[in-house]
C-alpha cells in the first residue's frame, strides 16, 4: 500500500485520506480554533472508497495523516460469474478478480473496457469506458 504523509489542515473536499486503515474520500473539513492558547482542531468527515462507510477524524490541524496513492488503470472484462468479474489489465496483461459494483451489474459484459482503481491488493471497478 502506497501512502504519502500530509498535514490535516491541507486536506480539501474531494481529496483522499486513510482513516482506520481504510482509504476514504473527504466529504467535509471543519477547522476550529478553540481558545487563546489552544491549537486549532480539524474535523474531517469522509466516506470509504471500498465499503462506503462514513468515518470521521478529529485531530490537531497541524498533525500528519496518510493519503493513499490510488492507481487508476484501464482493463478489459474477460468473464463474469455471478457477482465476480475477471479483468485483464491493458498495460501488463495481468489477470485479477473483483466484485461487480451494484451500479454496473446490468451494464457490464465480457469484452467491455473498464476503469479500475487499485490500492494495495484491493481493486474496485469505477466505470465503463
Amino acid at each position: 500500500m502506497d501512502e504519502k504523509p500530509v498535514t490535516l489542515k491541507s486536506l480539501k473536499k474531494g481529496s483522499y485520506i486513510i482513516i482506520d486503515g481504510e482509504p476514504c474520500k473527504v466529504v467535509s473539513t471543519i477547522l476550529s480554533k478553540p481558545g487563546k492558547h489552544g491549537s486549532a482542531k480539524c474535523r474531517v468527515e469522509a466516506i470509504g472508497i471500498f465499503d462506503n462507510k462514513k468515518r470521521s477524524l478529529l485531530k490537531p490541524a497541524d498533525s500528519m495523516v496518510s493519503t493513499p496513492i490510488i492507481l487508476k488503470k484501464s482493463g478489459q472484462v474477460v468473464s463474469i460469474t455471478g457477482n465476480i468479474a475477471q479483468v485483464m489489465d491493458l498495460e501488463d496483461y495481468s489477470m485479477f478478480e473483483t466484485n461487480v459494483p451494484d451500479e454496473l451489474k446490468g451494464k457490464l459484459e465480457a469484452g467491455s473496457e473498464v476503469e479500475y482503481w487499485r490500492f494495495g491488493n484491493r481493486v474496485l471497478i469505477k466505470r465503463l469506458k
